[in-house]
């Protein structure tokens, strides 16, 4: 189950990463309804798995809440990436991205710590 969830993991950072340059590269693909839906498909199976995984761990569960809150928030700038067209877009895009390398650093260590 681990090995899918991390297969999710990079499939996920990948879509984004994609779905940014489409935007800025070649928008009108963006209008193709499997560019579209694919994400939402990833995305979901990467949550099912990582509660699976996270029902298997023993242990102190904090930080499992952490990588919770702070998924809410690169989704969220990752929303503000693909829907604004102003430079606000780019912050974004890089607080997702500082958002993700936090999530990967709490999975590998298992704590909460900022740094």
């Amino acid at each position: 189950m681990k090995h899918l969830h991390l297969l999710f993991v990079a499939l996920s950072l990948g879509s984004f990463l994609g779905r940014v340059a489409l935007m800025k590269f070649r928008p009108e693909m963006m209008q193709l309804k499997w560019i579209n839906l694919s994400p939402h498909i990833i995305n979901g199976l990467l949550l099912l798995t990582g509660f699976s995984l996270a029902f298997q761990y023993v242990g102190d569960h904090g930080w499992i809440a952490v990588k919770l809150v702070a998924l809410l928030g690169y989704v969220g700038l990752g929303v503000m990436t693909l829907k604004r067209t102003d430079v606000t877009r780019w912050y974004a895009f890089g607080g997702a991205l500082l958002l993700f390398m936090y999530i990967l650093k709490v999975a590998l260590t298992k704590s909460a710590a900022p740094f």
